[in-house]
């Protein structure tokens, strides 16, 4: 029978920050405003974040993703997903007669505007990053012939540049800042001049992720990472886990995939959630614990975050013009 009380010394560690990040908060509002104020459908070009639950919530309110910017009926509007796009697909809707609101991540912004300007001066870029993600594809999309993608350590051999003198270093937002840098080493060795990017390109949002987990990983028997496997942030948290001490690291979409066997001679679970996950999926999954005796839950806090960012200036136009609209028609009523 499943204890519905908590077992003496069992004990949860709930990690600190955890969950939405303020791009994907960000995004996932400019879809749901987006609905609000155009009606459905809104079409999203690729899962506006990487979270099933996420998609399917959109889904039932009237979004509609799609993979290609062609899939889109003409004269509809498309919002581009937090992990950016590559200006071929702006171009691509522009054709399409398509309206678009851009939920690209400001801080995947930032990454493309490095890359513009590095290639305007002739550098060589060498892109830290998981091959397919569509941030990558996004960023690479940015300056083509001056990108090489590098996907950790070992691909650094086989780098070639034309001078030696002029190569930068970019990364995936989403990326281990461990690795990253183990990749950034192995670079180094090659290339002694590699430039360094002027702020870190790794989000403070995955930075702050990955440090709770540290800080828990080596009390922790077992870590429940809550994240979907395309999420590449919440895959790192696994990998995080596990080099930090964990016994064992499982990432899950919702509670009910947890096996029971996990628990087995487990007295301390470390839970945390990747960027793209709200917080209801946590609280499912404490409560899945609780009901298994683990009611005793620590905070291990690694960081403050405050950051917001605004909505897509697409939105934010057309909010305006809508609040004016109305302003001016109460006014003449009155």
């Amino acid at each position: 029978m499943v204890p519905m009380t908590a077992s003496p010394g069992r004990r949860v560690l709930l990690a600190a920050p955890r969950g939405y990040c303020a791009g994907v908060d960000r995004a996932v509002i400019a879809v749901e405003k987006a609905l609000e104020q155009y009606g459905a459908p809104i079409y999203v070009r690729h899962e506006i974040v990487h979270n099933k639950y996420v998609v399917q919530t959109l889904e039932k309110k009237g979004a509609i993703f799609v993979e290609q910017t062609d899939e889109v009926p003409e004269g509809n509007i498309v919002m581009f997903s937090a992990h950016g796009v590559a200006p071929t697909v702006h171009e691509e809707a522009e054709r399409g007669r398509l309206a678009t609101i851009d939920a690209t991540c400001p801080l995947v912004t930032k990454v493309h505007k490095e890359a513009v300007r590095f290639a305007k001066e002739d550098f060589d870029i060498l892109l830290i990053g998981h091959e397919g993600h569509e941030e990558v594809i996004g960023t690479s999309g940015e300056a083509p012939e001056h990108i090489q993608l590098v996907d950790g350590p070992a691909d650094a051999a086989r780098v070639e540049v034309r001078d030696p003198s002029r190569v930068v270093w970019l990364s995936q937002t989403t990326l281990s800042v461990d690795e990253t840098m183990e990749t950034v080493d192995a670079l180094k060795e090659r290339f002694p001049q590699l430039i360094s990017p002027p702020s870190d390109d790794i989000c403070y949002a995955t930075q702050n992720r990955q440090l709770a987990v540290k800080q828990m990983g080596g009390e922790a028997d077992l870590v429940i990472v809550v994240g979907s496997r395309n999420s590449s942030n919440s895959r790192r948290l696994v990998e995080v886990a596990e080099l930090a001490g964990a016994g064992a690291s499982y990432l899950v979409d919702f509670a009910d995939e947890i096996d029971e066997a996990w628990l087995e001679g487990v007295t301390t679970v470390g839970v945390t959630s990747g960027a793209s996950v709200p917080e209801v999926l946590v609280e499912q999954v404490l409560e899945w614990l609780a009901q298994r005796g683990f009611e005793d839950v620590e905070i291990v806090k690694a960081a403050e975050e405050s950051i917001i960012f605004s909505l897509p200036k697409e939105l934010r136009r057309d909010l305006r013009e809508e609040a004016a609209a109305l302003l001016a028609e109460r006014t003449r009523e009155s």
